[in-house]
């Protein structure tokens, strides 16, 4: 009776070997687990130069900040005729020329990129390092500059509240007697002046 059961279980046993295939889970030698370290760490690296790069590079301006915009109430806008103002934090001047209205300019000269001073005896901006002389409109005079001063984009809502006037090209806005209540300028948008004009 012994030997029926041992033949059986011997059976069984060859049975259930054949049944289930067997799994052979091969590891990695040496040389495969420093590729994957390898590649992991590679991936690892280009993955981080990779945010870093789009952090880098996506601007973050905040208004009120230079590159931002800056907001200003109506009552900031110089006196039509008189020497324009100047906005240190956001490197630009606010110039109200008489028979052309508001502009915004770029209070960095374009020769060498030296900061040019508002003369009043003389009624212009003029650059202490080369000399070179712009009128309160940012229009070149002379010097080596190579053109006028640089504007920026700049937005001005009226005291009624319907209009809205924006200079995408740097031109003056004319105001025509209307009360300015807001200012909005753009230092993230400059406006080159082609030439001397």
């Amino acid at each position: 009776m012994a030997s029926v059961v041992s033949a059986e279980n011997q059976a069984s046993a060859v049975a259930r070997e054949k049944a289930a295939p067997s799994v052979v889970v091969a590891t990695p030698n040496r040389r495969e687990f420093l590729y994957y370290i390898w590649g992991a760490s590679l991936a690892l690296l280009l993955g981080e130069a990779s945010a870093g790069l789009i952090w880098f590079a996506l601007p973050r301006f905040k208004e009120g900040t230079f590159g931002g915009t800056f907001v200003m109430t109506g009552d900031k806008v110089p006196a039509a005729g008189s020497g324009p103002t100047r906005v240190p934090e956001g490197r630009f001047w606010m110039s109200n020329v008489q028979d052309e209205g508001f502009v915004v300019l770029y209070g960095v000269c374009t020769h060498l990129g030296c900061l040019p001073n508002w003369v009043d005896t003389n009624f212009r901006f003029e650059c202490p390092c080369h000399g070179s002389k712009y009128e309160v409109n940012g229009k070149y005079i002379e010097g080596p500059a190579p053109r006028s001063l640089d504007r920026f984009e700049t937005t001005l809502v009226f005291a009624d509240g319907t209009q809205v006037v924006q200079n995408a090209n740097g031109d003056p806005i004319p105001l025509e007697g209307r009360t300015v209540s807001e200012i909005r300028i753009n230092t993230g948008k400059r406006i080159r002046r082609a030439g001397k004009v």
